[in-house]
């Protein structure tokens, strides 16, 4: 009775396609049932590998409803600088309300001139902390490392332990993709500065016709930031800089650009990265 069960259990099938005129057997697969479903699931893992594979990272991915579209991305971008309009437009309707109150209950009114200044006050206090904390972490820096028998006067930090400098305000109208997009496109008013994520030496500074005026900056640790589609450079090759400094002012010009940004890349010992991963945006 065990050896019948047994047998039952390690029955094989037979699988054959036959020539229905010759009656020549042409293909002949022979399987149990644990190998038909070890098959049969191999295929699904395969086939929804395959599917996430073509949905995330080849263009199809736009035809799923409810992706963003450049339409939106672009609707987006104009909501994010008409919010930008009206929080000015409810500051001035604020500070005409404050000035109404004073005015009826005989007070001084505020001055802008005076907020300006406050503001400007205040900045300079922070800037003024800063340049002592700055040079505290110079003077610890210097103190550790005169005794170093190393002989290196620098550090080489990797690419996630650097400080990164935004190189200009605005919106990510279209994000980083390694296949099709291997680099960032941040919407900016014409004329919104550019400055350089990182010191380094402006290795090329030129006009391209597809890329428009174009700024290039080596920097330390083997990397290089790129700037297209500006309206006009401020820095020439050869020139050094150092991180948030301005080097060039947003445009639309070049050939491949459809609007007011920066196209910006970032490159590590000769590969492209995703900046976003390293700066905030």
């Amino acid at each position: 009775m065990a050896q019948k069960s047994r047998e039952k259990k390690n029955r094989t099938f037979r699988l054959a396609f036959i020539d229905d005129k010759t009656h020549e057997h042409l293909v002949t697969l022979h399987f149990t049932r644990t190998t038909f479903f070890v098959a049969v699931v191999t295929i699904l893992v395969l086939l929804c590998a395959a599917i996430y594979s073509i949905i995330a990272f080849t263009p199809v991915r736009t035809f799923i409803p409810g992706y963003p579209d450049a339409r939106s991305k672009r609707a987006a971008i104009q909501n994010a600088i008409t919010i930008d309009s009206l929080e000015n437009v409810i500051f001035r309707w604020e500070l005409y309300s404050e000035n109404l109150r004073r005015a009826v209950e005989g007070e001084e009114p505020v001055k802008i001139d005076s907020l300006i200044k406050a503001k400007n006050a205040a900045t300079e206090l922070d800037m003024e902390a800063i340049a002592r904390q700055d040079s505290l972490l110079r003077e610890q820096v210097k103190e550790e490392e005169k005794f170093g028998i190393s002989g290196r006067t620098q550090r080489d930090l990797p690419i996630e332990g650097l400080h990164f400098f935004t190189p200009v305000t605005g919106v990510i109208s279209q994000g980083y993709d390694p296949a099709v997009h291997p680099y960032i496109d941040i919407a900016a008013p014409e004329g919104s500065v550019v400055k350089a994520t990182l010191d380094g030496t402006v290795i090329f500074a030129g006009w391209s016709d597809e890329a428009g005026h174009t700024i290039q900056i080596q920097h330390e640790g083997d990397i290089v930031s790129i700037y297209k589609h500006n309206e006009k450079l401020l820095k020439k090759a050869g020139d050094k800089v150092t991180a948030g400094s301005p080097i060039a002012l947003v445009g639309n010009t070049g050939e491949l650009t459809t609007g007011d940004h920066l196209h910006f890349e970032l490159w590590h010992k000769g590969q492209t990265v995703d900046p976003t991963l390293y700066i905030k945006f």
